[in-house]
């Protein structure tokens, strides 16, 4: 499928790009691809000083901000490294759970030969995510997850620290969601292997808010992409 980069554009000024990142993209250029394909590439094709000041996982959809040129960057990237981009993200996690407010700080050390992380009281680096439910459903729960740093797989594995794994991340204990799981007299075609609901990591970057160089405050929201969607109406069709 060719990505019309276009398409993806939430937000634009002189200065920053805000774009709803597909799943299965990479945000840069990965080392080892065959076709080096990242958002960062179609993005200079749209704009050739562009730089990204974040990332996100390759499975992750949802808000990327994009500088447009160098000053843009500096000023974006100053307000990640002193906490003042506010980030909401919303995951599907197995169980039901009532969060209101919890805050997990705990620090990520993170393993790069391996390419995950673990929590590490003595080497790890700082790392707090506050969380919320959003709507429990019958063996799952769509949960916000505010990230307050900005370390790898940070909501990923402070949600298994919850008893509450994303679905479909199996790297940190998540369960895929499977339709038979929800309807009751699921009948499966003869010689058929069912698939799971979403077939990624259910992580989803809902909202970006930060500060533009005119100082005026910058607040763009992500719609949720097809496969994503799916996986929230179903579970609320069998909740």
């Amino acid at each position: 499928m060719k990505l019309h980069f276009p398409d993806l554009i939430l937000f634009e000024n002189d200065d920053y790009l805000v774009v709803n990142k597909p799943p299965a993209i990479a945000t840069l250029d990965e080392r080892n691809a065959d076709n080096p394909s990242s958002l960062l590439r179609l993005a200079r094709q749209h704009t050739p000083d562009a730089q990204v000041a974040h990332r996100l996982d390759k499975e992750t959809s949802g808000c990327l901000a994009i500088a447009k040129h160098p000053e843009a960057y500096r000023h974006l990237a100053m307000q990640f490294e002193h906490r003042e981009v506010a980030k909401r993200y919303h995951a599907v996690v197995n169980g039901v759970h009532d969060f209101e407010g919890i805050s997990v700080y705990l620090p990520i050390l993170a393993l790069p030969r391996d390419g995950v992380v673990k929590i590490d009281r003595q080497k790890g680096k700082e790392a707090e995510t506050i969380f919320n439910t959003l709507r429990a459903f019958r063996l799952h729960t769509l949960v916000e997850c505010m990230p307050i740093t900005g370390r790898m797989h940070q909501i990923r594995i402070h949600l298994t620290c919850l008893k509450a794994p994303i679905v479909g991340d199996a790297t940190y204990g998540g369960k895929p969601a499977y339709l038979s799981d929800l309807k009751r007299n699921f009948n499966l075609k003869k010689d058929t292997e069912e698939l799971p609901l979403i077939k990624r990591v259910a992580l989803h970057a809902r909202s970006l808010q930060f500060t533009g160089l005119d100082e005026q405050e910058i607040r763009v929201e992500a719609p949720y992409p097809k496969d994503f969607e799916v996986l929230v109406k179903q579970l609320e069709k069998f909740s």
